[in-house]
C-alpha cells in the first residue's frame, strides 16, 4: 500500500496491542495502541485514523462509552468492539451508537484480518459518492420546442391562404345546390300526376341542356381554386410533418 491505514486498538492489556501489531503490521497497516479511553480520546483529537477497536472493560472510561464519544464527534470513523463480555445490554448500546461490529474474546489472526478488512470494505462503500446522472433530455426539447414553433407558424399560413378558396367555392356552390335540392323535392312531389310527369320530362331534358353549359362553367370557375387549395393543403401537411416531428 502506498498510504498506510492507521488502526488505534484500545485495550488496557499489553497483550492485546502485541496481537494486533503482529497481524495487521504485516499487511500494510500501521497500528497505534492506547491504554484507555481517555488516552485514545486524545490520539484521536490530535491526528487521524482509519478504523478503532476499543474492549468494553477497562479502567475508567468503558469502551462502549469510548465508541459513543467517538462516533459523536467522527460519525464516518469505524468503530469495533472487542470484548469478552459479549451480553444483549451491551450489543444493543453499541448498535445504538452506530459500531461497525463486535470482535469476541479469545482472538485469532484470522478474526483480526477478516473484521479490519470488512470494517474498512464497508466504510469506503459508505463514503463513495453516488453518480449523479447526465440530463440528457434538455437539447431534444429545445429542438422539439423549437420545430412545433415552426410547425404551427407554417400551418396558420396555410390556414390564412386556404381560408379565401374554401369560402369563394362555398359561395359559388352554394345556390346550385339550393335550386337543384328545391327542384328535386318540388319535381318529386309533382310526379303523381301523369301531364306533370310529361312536362316534367320536357322540362327536365330542357333543363340539362340549359344547365349543361352551367355547370360546366362552375367546374372551369372553381377548378384552378380548388386545385390551388388542395396543393396548398398537400404541402402543408408535409411541411408540418417534417417541422413538427423532427
Amino acid at each position: 500500500m502506498s498510504t498506510l491505514k492507521k488502526i488505534l486498538v484500545v485495550d488496557d492489556d499489553p497483550v492485546v496491542g502485541k496481537s494486533f501489531d503482529r497481524v495487521l503490521s504485516g499487511k500494510g497497516y500501521a497500528v497505534i495502541t492506547a491504554r484507555n479511553g481517555e488516552e485514545a480520546l486524545s490520539k484521536l483529537a490530535s491526528e487521524s485514523y482509519d478504523l478503532v477497536f476499543t474492549d468494553i472493560k477497562m479502567p475508567g472510561m468503558s469502551g462502549l462509552e469510548v465508541a459513543e464519544r467517538v462516533k459523536a464527534r467522527q460519525p464516518w470513523l469505524p468503530v469495533v468492539i472487542i470484548t469478552g463480555y459479549g451480553t444483549a445490554d451491551n450489543e444493543a448500546r453499541a448498535a445504538a451508537a452506530g459500531v461497525s461490529g463486535f470482535l469476541q474474546k479469545p482472538l485469532s489472526p484470522e478474526m483480526i484480518a477478516g473484521t479490519t478488512e470488512k470494517a474498512l470494505l464497508e466504510h469506503a462503500a459508505t463514503d463513495a459518492p453516488a453518480a449523479t446522472p447526465t440530463p440528457a433530455v434538455a437539447a431534444p426539447a429545445v429542438a422539439d420546442e423549437k420545430g412545433h414553433g415552426i410547425g404551427r407558424t407554417l400551418k396558420n399560413v396555410a390556414l390564412f391562404f386556404a381560408a379565401p378558396v374554401v369560402g369563394l367555392a362555398y359561395v359559388l356552390a352554394f345556390p346550385f345546390v339550393g335550386l337543384g335540392m328545391v327542384a328535386w323535392i318540388g319535381g318529386k312531389a309533382l310526379t303523381k300526376y301523369a301531364v306533370v310527369r310529361t312536362t316534367a320530362e320536357a322540362i327536365k331534358r330542357v333543363g340539362m341542356v340549359v344547365a349543361g353549359p352551367l355547370v360546366g362553367l362552375a367546374f372551369v370557375l372553381l377548378l384552378p381554386w380548388i386545385g390551388a387549395a388542395m396543393l396548398a393543403w398537400i404541402g402543408g401537411r408535409a411541411i408540418l410533418k417534417r417541422y413538427g416531428t423532427e
